[in-house]
């Protein structure tokens, strides 16, 4: 056996036995805490009551505290800046002894807001299980990956006790749906709590419901809110028409020179990234149910499906303000705002993304139309080192935990705080796992869980957790 080719382990010690075994018989227990948690709608946008957030984050620091793992649980928040404090989080320590790693265990308890509730076949917070997947919002993202880690160190004290060596920290962030606005803070005003040896951020995905996949690559984003503008104020449709430019009209041309005719961004500075391998092969048939296509929509882009998900840039239009079809009336708009979300490709910083982006919208900007950039946010794409143990352990718990090896895969979205943990942790190996697959639905209605990926997942965390308790950092 060899480090790069992880083989599930055929003569298993009694502690792993005793892990599965009381992983196993956790799982009641498990799904029961999910289900409350899910029932807290911890929203952490600003419009939302911030009160269902400390409520969850309390929940999640009972649950941690109720293990008996950890010499110290707490709900704290972090200021975002001067006096504005971000959402509450919980924090958890056990000190290493004998030599042993400490691993810091995060996920967040936050949640998208659910949206149209005509939608959901269910209701939102109300966790319905319908034949082998848990429905709700944050049943996936991320109140399993909570819940993952909530089992694996249960399992860990059953098989255990309490007294064994292993350093353990958890950070449980509770604003990772709004932009993580004080983790760096958190980050900094915490360093010594959370310093650890290797990181396990548990909020990605898998490949499907049977292959595990330990996620190696993410894309950054940059977002901001763009304002076209044309006219001092609204003109009669009629008189002015066809003369006077309307901002819509103009939006809606320099919205359209953002991609080629295929779909692929047409921004120059906008980058790709190149692995050197091959990615695996997602069929278009398949890709056509996971992503929902109509009857007759071709995928855009170019190159391998997975490859245009995980190495490529995007440029995607999320929201706009206009007035609605039932209050429109025969005016020119003065103005048109929009929020655009782009996703940057690994390897390439998003300031300079963001510099391309602008750069664009400016020089393509119709008729003389007046561009306003703001609000802008932005995040570090990220690219994982896997050459060091942990991940060598991490492969090899999965490969034993779902019975095949694991898939290292990229994943189309961005988990920029990521960026924050390596600058607060250069030394720390960081392992990016989950509890999702292609049919999760994260921040969109029927948002679901695979009870049997839950299952895989934190028994995967509890024997890497067992055998780093053994292991000399």
């Amino acid at each position: 056996m060899t480090d790069s080719q992880p083989t599930p382990v055929t003569d298993q010690s009694d502690t792993e036995v005793r892990v599965r075994e009381a992983l196993e018989a956790g799982l009641p227990a498990a799904f029961a805490d999910l289900s409350r948690l899910v029932r807290i709608p911890s929203v952490s946008w600003a419009a939302y009551d911030p009160e269902h957030v400390r409520e969850s984050a309390e929940a999640v620091a009972a649950l941690f505290e109720a293990t008996g793992a950890f010499e110290s649980v707490t709900v704290k928040q972090a200021p975002i800046r001067g006096s504005e404090l971000g959402q509450p989080a919980v924090l958890a320590t056990r000190a290493a002894k004998n030599g042993r790693p400490t691993v810091l265990l995060y996920a967040h308890h936050d949640v998208q807001p659910q949206g149209d509730a005509a939608n959901w076949e269910t209701a939102p917070f109300e966790p319905t299980v319908r034949g082998d997947r848990l429905y709700g919002r944050g049943a996936a993202d991320d109140k399993a990956g909570v819940m993952a880690h909530v089992a694996a160190v249960r399992a860990l004290v059953e098989a255990l006790g309490t007294d064994f060596d292993l350093g353990l920290a958890v950070f449980i962030e509770g604003e990772e749906e709004f932009g993580s606005r004080s983790f760096a803070n958190f980050l900094a005003e915490n360093k010594e709590a959370l310093a650890a040896d290797v990181i396990i951020v548990a909020d990605s995905d898998n490949v499907d419901t049977e292959t595990p996949g330990l996620t190696v690559s993410l894309r950054g984003n940059v977002t901001f809110k763009l304002t076209v503008s044309t006219l001092a104020h609204a003109s009669h449709s009629g008189m002015y028409g066809g003369a006077a430019p309307d901002a819509m009209l103009a939006a809606m041309k320099l919205l359209a020179t953002l991609h080629d005719d295929d779909g692929s961004v047409a921004v120059d500075g906008f980058l790709s990234y190149d692995s050197g391998q091959e990615p695996p092969e997602l069929s278009e048939e398949q890709f056509r149910t996971d992503a929902a296509l109509l009857e007759g929509v071709t995928p855009i882009g170019t190159g391998p499906i997975l490859s245009r998900m995980w190495d490529k840039p995007t440029v995607t239009i999320t929201g706009i303000d206009a007035p609605s079809v039932a209050n429109a009336s025969n005016t020119l708009l003065p103005s048109v705002a929009v929020r655009v979300s782009a996703r940057v490709a690994p390897g390439q910083p998003a300031a300079d993304a963001y510099a391309a982006l602008e750069r664009h919208l400016r020089a393509h900007a119709p008729f003389g139309a007046h561009i306003e950039i703001s609000d802008v946010d932005l995040g570090d794409p990220f690219l994982v080192d896997t050459t060091g143990w942990a991940a060598v352990e991490a492969k090899h718990a999965m490969a034993d935990a779902w019975g095949t090896e694991a898939v290292e895969t990229g994943i189309g979205g961005s988990i920029p705080f990521i960026a924050d943990l390596v600058r607060e942790f250069p030394e720390a190996q960081i392992l990016v796992t989950g509890v999702e697959d292609p049919d999760t639905r994260a921040h969109s209605p029927n948002e679901s869980l695979h009870l049997g990926v839950f299952k895989r997942a934190a028994l995967t965390e509890a024997l890497l957790l067992a055998r780093l308790d053994g292991r000399a950092s």
